[in-house]
């Protein structure tokens, strides 16, 4: 009985069970310990912010770095998405004579989905990785478990000074990139696809509002929270030296990009319900 209940390790059984634990469970395990330091990191700011405790100093070093390593790759991102969209859509619409409707794509494309989607992947991809190589290298050095000794809660120290910098940074990126690229694709408009100033403004005007840019800088700043609590929880939790930070920066990478496709999906489909496209 013992046999059965213990298959042999290395056995046809034993792999099959540590291939579904790996691959199946872990994965699910680690989204419930992702989603528990995200629910306990708001819950401290709640608590900080009206104890007067919030480590507001740290919060905007880091918020410091995050808009230096993101605000050049913002604007060189920028620059590209309203040429794509003014090009691609400029070229289709000039088929059937409504070259003034530009000035609409470039307000739905560039701030409901360009902007808020740019500043996640940008956050992820160079603030995200940062914050788990720095509390991965914290981790494995042992000093996290040492202020667990000396009653310091990381969680107060490190995560939530990261989860504020990154939401508050987050919609700030998005607003710049929003500035740069809807003004990139005025420019473009109206030098090549021969769109008239007032025709470009006007349709920009009838098609977007102040509506969608809450909805672009809510979205960013839901990314941001996302992969600050993302790098912090897998920083807290690498192992086996530098090997297990470098994972841990990777995964950070993939998981962030993934988490933020699936959630803008989620959040478009959301308010594309309630507020559907319509004329202003």
């Amino acid at each position: 009985m013992a046999l059965l209940a213990a298959p042999a390790k290395g056995s046809l059984r034993a792999d099959l069970q540590d291939n579904l634990r790996d691959n199946a469970i872990g994965p699910v395990r680690t989204a419930g310990r992702l989603f528990r330091l995200m629910v306990l990191a708001v819950v401290t700011i709640v608590i900080d912010a009206f104890r007067l405790q919030l480590k507001l100093k740290e919060a905007v070093i880091q918020g410091w770095y995050l808009v230096s390593v993101t605000a050049l790759p913002a604007f060189l991102m920028a620059i590209p998405f309203g040429v794509i969209v003014t090009l691609q859509i400029g070229n289709l619409i000039n088929q059937i004579g409504a070259q003034s409707l530009l000035g609409a794509a470039s307000g739905v494309a560039v701030i409901q989905q360009a902007a808020p989607l740019a500043s996640g992947m940008l956050l992820g991809g160079a603030g995200a990785s940062a914050i788990a190589a720095d509390l991965g290298a914290r981790t494995i050095r042992e000093e996290i478990d040492a202020m667990r000794v000396m009653g310091i809660n990381p969680l107060n120290r490190l995560v939530v000074p990261r989860v504020i910098a990154a939401t508050v940074v987050a919609p700030l990126l998005a607003m710049f990139i929003i500035l740069v690229g809807v003004v990139a694709s005025y420019y473009l408009s109206v030098s090549t696809q021969g769109v008239a100033p007032g025709s470009y403004w006007l349709s920009f005007g009838a098609f977007s509002n102040v509506r969608d840019l809450a909805l672009a800088l809510f979205k960013a700043a839901i990314f941001g929270m996302m992969i600050a609590v993302i790098g912090c929880q897998r920083g807290l939790e690498a192992k086996g030296g530098p090997r297990g930070v470098a994972d841990g920066v990777n995964a950070t990478v993939v998981v962030s990009s993934v988490a933020i496709i699936i959630v803008n999906l989620v959040l478009t489909q959301i308010y594309t319900i309630f507020f559907p496209v319509q004329l202003g």
